[in-house]
């Protein structure tokens, strides 16, 4: 195996200055997605406070809503439950 003379890497003040911008970018960034994140649950927290304080829903219900499922009500009596049979 052949070796080499270690390279030297050397860092210069325009390197520097790119990194503290692009540092100071995903900051802001960073700053912008908390907030609105912090936005947003309070939006959620107000929003289910109205609906909870408006609509008394119970808890299965409100989960029903929110997946979109809307149960049908089952048929009553032996027929339904055994077809075309009656004992």
């Amino acid at each position: 195996m052949l070796r080499r003379k270690p390279t030297r890497l050397e860092l210069k003040l325009d390197d520097i200055e790119e990194f503290e911008s692009i540092r100071k970018d995903l900051e802001g960034r960073r700053k912008q997605r908390e907030d609105a994140d912090a936005a947003a649950a309070g939006e959620e927290a107000a929003a289910a406070a109205a609906a909870l304080g408006s609509d008394h829903k119970s808890r299965e219900q409100m989960i029903n809503d929110r997946i979109g499922y809307k149960p049908q009500p089952k048929a009553g009596g032996r027929a339904a439950h055994f077809g075309t049979f009656e004992f």
